[in-house]
């Protein structure tokens, strides 16, 4: 997958272009900065037992990556059949990591959220 240009510079600069990509129970891919991720890691290693199952998902699945030089990552073929990954990709900025998405699957997500209403938490933001 291709990052774009203007994320490309970013993860170059923050973490040399190491990063680290993990399943997303909502049929997603995690794609974590590796200082990040290993912050999240350790506290998914930490949660008890009962957790079991997705600590599997999350760190069972998590795989190192890094940027080629034509701003590159290779997403394995075990993962890309996780998200349903195609030729049509969506990457999504989410403040400290970023999400990849089938772009079908998220525009079929989004229009779920959109037709559920607004949820109660968000009654008082606006822009």
């Amino acid at each position: 997958m291709s990052i774009p240009a203007k994320h490309r510079d970013a993860l170059a600069i923050q973490c040399e272009g190491r990063m680290t990509l993990t399943r997303h129970p909502d049929g997603c891919l995690l794609f974590f900065p590796r200082s990040v991720w290993e912050s999240h890691r350790q506290q998914i290693a930490a949660w008890p037992m009962s957790a079991r199952a997705w600590q599997r998902i999350f760190l069972g699945n998590a795989v190192d990556v890094e940027l080629d030089s034509a701003g590159r990552v290779l997403i394995s073929p075990e993962l890309r059949s996780a998200a349903g990954l195609s030729r049509e990709v969506m990457l999504m900025g989410m403040g400290s990591h970023f999400e990849i998405w089938n772009a079908a699957t998220l525009a079929e997500q989004e229009q779920q959220a959109i037709a559920g209403g607004t949820p109660d938490v968000l009654s008082h933001f606006s822009f």
